[in-house]
């Protein structure tokens, strides 16, 4: 391909935006994206004091969850509200929002007040990602978007990295209500800068809101998380999550009637007719369990089977995060050369790879090796995750950028919330398997023993629970623990070799790009970016 050439006819093609207000931009979206990503990680460490503070411990859960949901179901929202108001008016209310509800939450007197406002945050946050994504594919070339995957992913892994150091440091030297005061500052100076540097041109028409098809979407996909999440109170497949369920799939089939006959649909049906789009939603949604799954999973595997404590578990996934960070760029560089279908082909090939070895992993497997195997998950991650972001940007026309680019990180999401919770109730079924086994066996374990630690197996987690333990029975029980999440593993090889099988019949590059050759194809979209950078007078 000749689109590394794409620099060249990028500073000849005239620029309405200068390449200053273009990096002032690049500037503002990235520190957007820090503060959300920061957000996944900082408050984890300071939980254990909030909970001291505030007490409401059966409640935990529930600050991540009303955040994570909240967060989720409004994306594909936030992308078609920026296709039809524009990006800055949009990352401007997602930013005041998200900010709005770090407050809040920075002020809170309840854990209940907590849930609420974390809630608030997440509405807010649900913008910041996918219409930065979005900012950064109106300002620059297809060639500018992959080299620039660098400074996106540094984001992310820099923020996973500093993020429990931060929320550890804030929280003891001085209040863990800022680690939620902490982000208002910056995420002011996101705000100001979009406004100030991202000029879009002036719309003319009034756009015609589909407020019906938006509330049945939230609604639909809230009940879907909060099943997901909390699994009921008897379980993933208790008759109270199953009545749930019922009522989002009525709430679904009832949102694609209505979008079916609306005028402009929160998310248009004929997206999907085109090829690239349809199979980055399925394979978002399949990398979406590998992610989560291992990212769920493997402090999990390491704490109750290895027996590390909280941090060192926490410090497994470093490697994973740099190395995805890493492969990104790789993956970026690669992608001027060779195109996005043989990158993310390859990307999902050593995602299969390393969940395939990680399932064979127990006890007496070597430290370095689980970290190398970890490397080799991140490396297929950062392969494949932007490289699809990139695909789908590239197969739509900029009226719909917006809720294409956003339905690439929903579709992760929602596979995140589904894999989580059937790897989770695959571990319940498979312990307590194990666990009968293990007691049927005469060894330490008695049968009394194994029905309490299969369905409350955080002994092997809590450090006092741990220390009461017989060291015979605690070794039974982390032995049963590793052979239990061996199935786990298994259904992200599995989801992630699906995946592996849908990017195969990902079109090589789009009918039009063959035509012209690279230069024309980057000067064609230089000359677009610039004419519609430029404010365009109202009638």
């Amino acid at each position: 391909m000749a689109l590394d050439k794409g620099r060249e006819s990028n500073e000849t093609a005239g620029a309405a935006m200068s390449r200053k207000r273009m990096w002032l931009i690049t500037a503002g979206v990235m520190t957007g994206m820090f503060i959300a990503a920061l957000e996944a990680t900082v408050v984890g460490t300071a939980m254990p004091t909030v909970i001291a503070s505030l007490g409401g411990l059966n409640h935990y859960s529930w600050v991540f969850s009303a955040y994570l949901v909240t967060s989720t179901v409004t994306v594909p929202v936030w992308g078609k509200l920026s296709d039809l108001y524009g990006r800055r008016l949009l990352y401007q209310i997602g930013i005041g929002v998200f900010l709005l509800g770090t407050l809040l939450s920075g002020l809170s007197t309840s854990m209940t007040q907590l849930i609420i406002f974390r809630a608030i945050q997440g509405l807010g946050a649900g913008a910041l990602v996918p219409l930065g994504m979005t900012i950064i594919g109106d300002t620059f070339t297809i060639q500018e978007r992959a080299k620039m995957q660098a400074y996106f992913s540094g984001v992310w892994g820099f923020s996973s990295i500093i993020g429990p150091v931060i929320g550890g440091f804030i929280t003891d030297q001085v209040s863990w209500r800022w680690v939620f005061f902490v982000n208002l500052p910056i995420g002011v100076i996101a705000a100001l800068i979009i406004g100030i540097a991202l000029k879009e041109p002036v719309r003319d028409r009034k756009p015609k809101i589909d407020y019906a098809g938006a509330v049945l979407l939230m609604t639909a996909i809230s009940l879907l998380m909060l099943a997901m999440v909390e699994g009921g109170s008897g379980g993933l497949f208790s008759s109270q999550n199953l009545l749930i369920f019922l009522a989002s799939v009525v709430l679904l089939v009832a949102f694609v009637w209505v979008e079916l006959r609306a005028a402009d649909p929160i998310i248009p049906f004929d997206l999907f007719r085109n090829r690239t789009i349809s199979i980055a939603v399925i394979a978002g949604f399949l990398g979406g369990v590998a992610m989560f799954g291992v990212i769920s999973f493997i402090p999990l595997f390491a704490q109750g089977s290895l027996g590390f404590s909280a941090t060192e578990a926490g410090s497994l996934l470093t490697p994973l995060m740099l190395t995805w960070v890493t492969m990104s760029v790789v993956g970026g560089r690669l992608l001027l050369r060779v195109g996005y279908k043989p990158i993310t082909i390859a990307g999902y090939a050593v995602l299969t790879l390393g969940f395939i070895l990680l399932a064979m992993v127990d006890r007496d497997t070597n430290r370095i090796w689980l970290y190398a195997d970890l490397m080799l998950i991140g490396a297929g991650l950062g392969f494949s995750m932007l490289t699809l972001l990139i695909a789908v940007q590239q197969a739509v026309e900029r009226s719909k950028l917006g809720i294409a680019t956003s339905l690439n990180q929903f579709s992760r999401s929602i596979g995140g919330a589904i894999g989580v919770a059937v790897m989770g109730a695959v571990l319940t079924a498979s312990l307590a398997t194990e666990l009968k086994r293990s007691a049927a066996e005469s060894g330490p374990l008695t049968e009394q023993q194994a029905i309490e630690f299969s369905s409350n197996p955080n002994a092997l987690i809590e450090p006092e629970a741990k220390s009461a333990l017989q060291p015979e029975v605690l070794s039974v029980l982390q032995t049963a623990l590793a052979r239990a999440i061996h199935p786990v593993f298994w259904v992200g090889a599995f989801m992630a070799g699906l995946g592996l099988l849908v990017v195969t019949f990902l079109p090589r590059e789009r009918e039009e790009e063959k035509s012209v050759d690279g230069e024309r194809l980057i000067m064609a979209e230089q000359t677009n970016i610039n004419a519609r950078n430029q404010p365009v007078a109202s009638e």
